[in-house]
Parts: C-alpha cells; structure tokens; sequence
C-alpha cells in the first residue's frame, strides 16, 4: 500500500480511479455565493447533505460559485464559503468561471490565485496565449495507476458576446483548437468529458430531437453565435459527455451525435429558482471498465433522481 501523501503534495493531485475502477464526480453549478446571507448557509448545508451521501472523488464547480443576487462585495469571503465543505472532507475540487464570478471585487486570474490557495484546489490558469481563464485538463488514471482512464476539459465559456449579436459569451475559435490539439494527443480510446459554464447551441437542438430526460423549464441561454465548440468535440471522437450549468431550471439531459449533453442541478439558493424545483447537484459515475458514465442528480431534501421523467 502506498503510504497516505499530506495534503498538497504532488502525489494529491494524481487523480485515480478506486480500486473498484469507479471514479465519482459532483458538479455543483451556479452555488451563487453572495455575502454570507442565509440563503449562502442553506447553499452550503445542501453541498454537505450531497457530499456526505455520495462521497465523490471529484468536486467540480461549472460556474458562478460566487455572485449572489445582492452582488458579491468580498470574494475571498465568498469562496471561502463555498470551499468550507470540501476543505473540511478533504476532497479534491476543481472550477471553471461563469458569467457572474468576475463581477465582484477581483478579476478572473485574481479569482483563480485565490482559488488556489484553497486546499485541494486543482483548478488550473491554462496557456497564456489561449483566450479566457482557466482552460485545462486533468487525467484521471485507471485503479492500477499505469493507464489513463479518462481526460476532464474545463473550459472559461467566457461572460457576454464580443460583438453586436449580443447575449451571452462562446468559446473562442483559439481555445476550441487549443482543446482539439489536447484531445488528439491522448491516447487512443480514452473518454473525455467536457465541463463548462453556459451551454451549447446543441443543447437547444438535442431537446427539439426528443427523449431527453429531465426539465427544461426556461429558455437555453446558449450564445447566439454557434463558433463550431460541438461539431470540433465530435470529430476528436470518444467525448462521451458535456456539462453545462447556467439555466437554474434546466436540468435535462439527452445524446446528440454520440455525445451526451447534460444540465447540471442548479445548487444555489441565492439566485433565482423555483419553489418546485428543489435544488441539489449532478452526481457523474466513471468506471474503467465501462465504455461510458452513469449520472444522476441528488436533491436538496436528499432525494436521488435516477432517470427525470421525459
């Protein structure tokens, strides 16, 4: 057995499958962390109810984590909130950026120094000369540890269009090539999967198609101008799924061309939501022996979701 590695060591940062070959992902998207309100404090309680029942080997924020209703005066603050239940299990955690966490008191890159003074923080700045804050990937290695199980993407969806379109942000042609090139360098076979912030054109399109499961109880707020991100993953082959946050009423999921487009579960209470449509998170299965992920969302009031009615 190896012996356990103090937190922070480089051997920390290994992520690895379980001697099972499973490999557990939470996604919590738009927590919206704001200014220590209750609404921050219920937030919080609902990641420790999902943490403690699922017990994941991974913690992935898609997105405005900090950014209450109110706004957000103290991002250190606000972040130490949303990392206080991880820090106290000792898990492993990563994060993109969204549309609302910069509208605070420090800039993305200052967002993400602080982010990485946070214990198991794996959150990465990506290459300098790629658009955006925060393009990166991890390997995730299979239970023995000699082979690559999967490769995670993380993409900075960015905030609001460049242009006169208007709307929100897209994922420039620059980190579409930077992510095709990562792609194309990993070993034949392994599966990828793909998190950011706001969703695909695609997303729209998979739910016109039909037999998606889950809600969609709002417009997709996908940006207006489509810059190739979807067609780009399905050429590299075997990017099994995409997760996206953004929409707080949205939480479906369906496959178009191979690839499986997900909603997160909006997780955060202080931003807008629905009394009827409890919060919680998106729970993400690995395992190295099967070609593809299992997934699930476990709610506010500890329910689990297998299979959202269509």
């Amino acid at each position: 057995a190896m012996p356990q590695q103090p937190r922070g060591t480089t051997m920390r940062r290994l992520l690895r499958c379980r001697p099972d070959g499973s490999f557990t992902i939470v996604q919590f998207t738009d927590t919206h962390f704001g200014n220590g309100e209750a609404e921050d404090d219920r937030t919080a309680a609902l990641m420790e109810r999902v943490l403690d029942l699922e017990q994941p080997d991974l913690v992935v924020f898609t997105g405005d984590v900090i950014g209450g209703r109110h706004g957000t005066r103290n991002a250190r603050a606000a972040w130490a909130h949303a990392a206080a239940p991880l820090v106290a299990r000792d898990l492993r955690w990563c994060a993109v950026f969204g549309n609302h966490d910069d509208e605070c008191d420090a800039s993305r890159a200052e967002l993400l120094a602080l982010q990485r003074q946070i214990p198991g923080c794996l959150t990465r700045p990506g290459p300098a000369r790629v658009s955006g804050t925060g393009n990166y990937c991890l390997r995730l290695q299979s239970s023995s540890g000699r082979d690559p199980a999967a490769l995670l993407c993380f993409l900075d969806a960015n905030s609001y269009a460049e242009t006169a379109v208007g709307g929100y942000g897209w994922v420039r042609g620059d980190q579409i090539r930077w992510l095709s090139r990562t792609l194309e360098s990993r070993p034949a076979g392994v599966p990828a999967l793909v998190f950011l912030h706001i969703p695909l054109p695609e997303y729209n399109e998979v739910w016109q198609q039909g037999h998606c499961l889950g809600e969609k109880n709002e417009p997709v707020c996908c940006p207006r101008l489509n810059t190739g991100l979807f067609a780009a993953l399905h050429l590299a082959g075997n990017v099994r799924g995409v997760f996206a946050g953004h929409d707080h009423l949205n939480d479906y999921e369906g496959t178009l061309h191979a690839i499986h487009l997900c909603y997160g579960r909006a997780t955060g209470f202080n931003n807008y939501g629905r009394e009827d449509f409890l919060h919680g998170a998106r729970v993400i299965r690995l395992d190295e022996a099967a070609p593809d992920f299992t997934t699930w969302l476990r709610l506010d009031d500890g329910s689990r979701i297998d299979r959202p009615a269509a």
